[in-house]
């Protein structure tokens, strides 16, 4: 039945609020991820260095994570519109400045690392609300078609946002710096023409004590525990990406464009996945669900690993793509359905940290591997790890493994 292979778009069709969300995250997305490839090839550019390109991202580590985690507890009692709104303009500026610092003679390596991770911080702040946002604006009934449709958005971005950068990179790096200052310009009028987004209710607590309540709630949920632990998992063993400027050339004998092509793949096959994701709403086995694909991610990305033809590369990288986004969609679904919404931005908040985090602390670990021993020993050896984890994590945390589609799970404490 196509009704159970395509993507439901009933959220898109009946939400006008959900529909300038998805205006407003598709267009900064694409801006974005201009930059996932201009940051690491600038800074590849200037040093050389494998380590350096992980070093960068792993800077960006914990400015993402504090504004991930600040956002929860204000999400909670905030309107959650307006925090999009300051971060949106925020993140102008900042992209605006990486634009200046590229454009001079000699740009600073030191101020790329300072405005990139002041930039990392507010798309933490940002990703938070929007994430929290998602279920109140399309219901219960359509959370998982809501978010297959901003995985669909992501994965557009994965997409074109490389292959555009590959283009592009031959023109300037400014460019690609000014051109991701705009999108957010965009998402920022999208967002202003959106109703306020206020707390389900006030917890009445400081930020302190509204995370620490949040952390209670969730040592008392394996099913959450699963989630957040599976995803750091498969993005610190098995996501090369800051490889890939080293790979392009040394592996595979191409340049910019091969670089925007190996960027990009895992999107091509994460976006085929995001539109056929009907059937996934008919899974109850959700947790076994998710570690199948994270399994199946760390096994694509181990073969990876292994070929030297680009195209055959390429297509390794679309499976662990398409693996990726079944799990992404569930493990949204199993976080959202399973938190009440006084908690939603707080475990929200702790998501984005993991999924945004997990990759950081992954292009650290890949480089470091890389630089100590060689580019494919480091890439196969971390595909591996990422399927022994998923099993582990799935005997250990049997709650989370068995977890079903709807379930409240929680452990007595």
């Amino acid at each position: 039945m196509p009704g159970r292979i395509l993507v439901d778009i009933t959220p898109l069709r009946e939400s006008r609020e959900f529909r300038l969300l998805f205006i407003a995250q598709l267009i900064s997305t694409l801006g974005t991820q201009l930059t996932v490839v201009a940051i690491p090839f600038q800074v590849y550019h200037l040093t050389h260095s494998t380590l350096q390109v992980g070093a960068i991202s792993l800077a960006q580590l914990f400015p993402f994570i504090a504004g991930a985690l600040l956002a929860g507890p204000l999400g909670d009692s905030a309107d959650r519109r307006g925090l999009m709104l300051w971060t949106a303009s925020a993140s102008v500026v900042t992209s605006a400045s990486m634009a200046f610092n590229a454009s001079l003679h000699h740009p600073s390596l030191l101020a790329l690392y300072l405005v990139s991770s002041l930039a990392a911080g507010l798309m933490g702040f940002a990703n938070t609300a929007r994430m929290a946002s998602v279920p109140g604006l399309v219901g219960q009934n359509y959370v998982i078609a809501a978010n297959a449709m901003i995985q669909i958005i992501f994965q557009l971005g994965v997409i074109v946002g490389p292959a555009l950068a590959g283009l592009l990179l031959g023109v300037g790096l400014p460019l690609v710096y000014s051109l991701d200052a705009g999108s957010f310009a965009v998402a920022f009028v999208a967002t202003l023409l959106m109703a306020p987004i206020p707390p389900g209710s006030s917890t009445g607590l400081s930020p302190w004590q509204s995370t620490k309540e949040g952390l209670r709630f969730l040592r008392t949920h394996q099913a959450l525990q699963g989630v957040y632990l599976i995803d750091i998992n498969a993005m610190v063993f098995g996501m090369p990406r800051a490889l890939f400027p080293a790979m392009a050339g040394s592996v595979f004998g191409g340049g910019t464009i091969t670089l925007g092509f190996l960027y990009a793949a895992p999107g091509v096959g994460a976006l085929i996945g995001a539109v056929t994701t009907g059937w996934v709403g008919t899974l109850k086995g959700q947790g076994r669900a998710v570690i199948v694909a994270v399994m199946a991610w760390g096994a694509a990305i181990t073969v990876f690993g292994l070929v030297g033809t680009l195209w055959l590369a390429l297509l390794m990288l679309a499976v662990a793509g398409w693996a990726d986004v079944i799990s992404a969609v569930l493990r949204n679904t199993i976080m959202q359905t399973s938190s009440p919404e006084r908690f939603r931005s707080r475990m929200s908040s702790i998501q984005m940290a993991v999924v945004q985090g997990g990759p950081r602390l992954g292009d650290m670990e890949s480089g470091a591997v890389a630089a100590a021993s060689s580019l494919e020993f480091s890439v196969v050896s971390g595909g591996l790890a990422c399927v022994v984890g998923a099993v582990v994590i799935g005997v250990l945390m049997p709650r989370f493994r068995q977890h079903t589609a709807g379930e409240t799970d929680e452990i007595p404490v």
